[in-house]
């Protein structure tokens, strides 16, 4: 395809959605939820042939020699359609957001104001391997009253094209507006280039993927980004720590699956537990297959790690790698966090409440943990059903983004002949 052929493509696309948008805006909360309704039971019914359309995409990224972490993100099992499917309804059952009164007061003059809760309107998601993404940012779009554009990564493109066929006729027979979910279908890079520059017609973009592609987005687009950015997560364990929760949150942290944004890349530990935490944890760590690189002092008490560089404390691993720090204080962990983190998800293990207080104020990131593992910082854990992605952005959203983060407001004004 030429590129002005795509520039007119996403450009029609685009401007479908918009026009889109202004009927979503207006649906009932109940019409809302049975098109949801109907995109849960046709992904269940549809499974096997979105099933076997991801084998092929997995297969050709094992062949490329993509990532292991990359094709974990990519690969679709029936565990996680299941998942895909309760996200849905989980969406669905959440209160609706939008016309809600957020503020009502009455000003001397006499008018009466009121701040309401809107949608966006157009919101454009760019993302890479996961392509749970195409349902759970379908869902939040709908049910917070925005059109949504899908533009997935190419890795995905048949289980996303598998997706988008099945769930796009049943929404509409259950009375999805016309356009309202656009799929990007081309593989072709000039899309995104393009889909970024109508901000005439978009009203957000959510990028959502690797750090090269979500720094070219941010960079290039003319239309407001909030973007999803690299997780370097720490777990801090604390002198007053209970050996056994440290012991089952870092493990979690890093193991349960290393290749995504919330798993734990650094392990920071007080000096005064590091000789009786450390064997322990390395040597689950061991069984676990995990790589890891440790400090001079982690080194000196478990001799067999390999030795840390400065680079080890700014990476995002991705993969089943962990570096270990042994610090003197809170304070040398807060400064570490603050100075080589991404602002994503941090944690602190103790039973002091002192220390967890201070830690979960000075830490500065986008959620901060006491006694629980990073690998919680998600839309379905935080009670959203789904989430666009987490953002370490400050404006407008950070964190987790459910339907609230892709509103706005609207000020409604209730006058009686007052004039200025």
């Amino acid at each position: 395809m030429e590129k002005n052929e795509i520039k007119q493509l996403t450009a029609n696309q685009a401007a479908g959605a918009k026009l889109a948008s202004r009927k979503l805006a207006l649906l009932a909360n109940d019409q809302k939820n049975k098109i949801l309704a109907a995109i849960a039971s046709v992904l269940k019914k549809q499974a096997s042939e979105i099933l076997f359309q991801n084998e092929i995409d997995v297969e050709a990224a094992k062949e490329a020699k993509l990532s292991e972490a990359l094709i974990d993100r990519l690969t679709l099992n029936e565990n996680r359609i299941e998942e895909m499917i309760r996200g849905v309804m989980e969406v669905a059952s959440l209160e609706d957001p939008i016309g809600t009164i957020i503020a009502d007061w009455t000003v001397p003059a006499g008018m009466q104001i009121q701040k309401i809760r809107v949608p966006l309107g157009t919101i454009c998601m760019i993302y890479e391997s996961r392509p749970n993404v195409t349902i759970d940012a379908t869902a939040l779009c709908l049910k917070s009253g925005n059109a949504v554009i899908l533009k997935g990564g190419s890795e995905a493109i048949n289980t996303n094209h598998a997706l988008v066929h099945a769930i796009l006729p049943a929404a509409k027979e259950a009375g999805l507006p016309d356009g309202a979910i656009q799929f990007i279908g081309t593989t072709d890079r000039e899309a995104v280039l393009d889909l970024i520059k109508l901000d005439n017609l978009i009203d957000l973009v959510i990028a959502r993927g690797g750090e090269e592609m979500v720094r070219f987005i941010r960079q290039n687009s003319i239309v407001p980004v909030l973007a999803h950015g690299k997780g370097l997560c720490h777990t801090y364990i604390d002198k007053s720590a209970q050996i056994d929760m440290a012991t089952k949150i870092s493990i979690n942290a890093k193991c349960q699956r290393p290749g995504v944004c919330n798993a734990m890349e650094t392990l920071l530990v007080h000096k005064d537990i590091a000789q009786k935490f450390l064997p322990i944890v390395c040597g689950l760590y061991a069984k676990a297959g995990t790589q890891i690189r440790g400090c001079e002092i982690t080194k000196k008490i478990v001799p067999q790690v390999i030795e840390a560089t400065e680079e080890d404390w700014s990476s995002e691993y991705l993969d089943n790698i962990i570096s270990i720090k042994v610090v003197e204080s809170i304070d040398e962990a807060i400064h570490h966090i603050n100075k080589y983190g991404s602002g994503h998800s941090e944690a602190i293990i103790t039973d002091d409440k002192e220390a967890a207080q201070k830690f979960l104020k000075e830490v500065d990131a986008a959620a901060v943990f006491h006694n629980a593992s990073t690998r919680l910082h998600d839309g379905w854990v935080f009670g959203f059903g789904s989430e666009l992605g987490i953002s370490t952005q400050k404006l407008h959203a950070r964190g987790t983004m459910g339907i609230k983060e892709i509103t706005t407001t609207k000020y409604i004004v209730y006058g009686s002949g007052q004039v200025r």
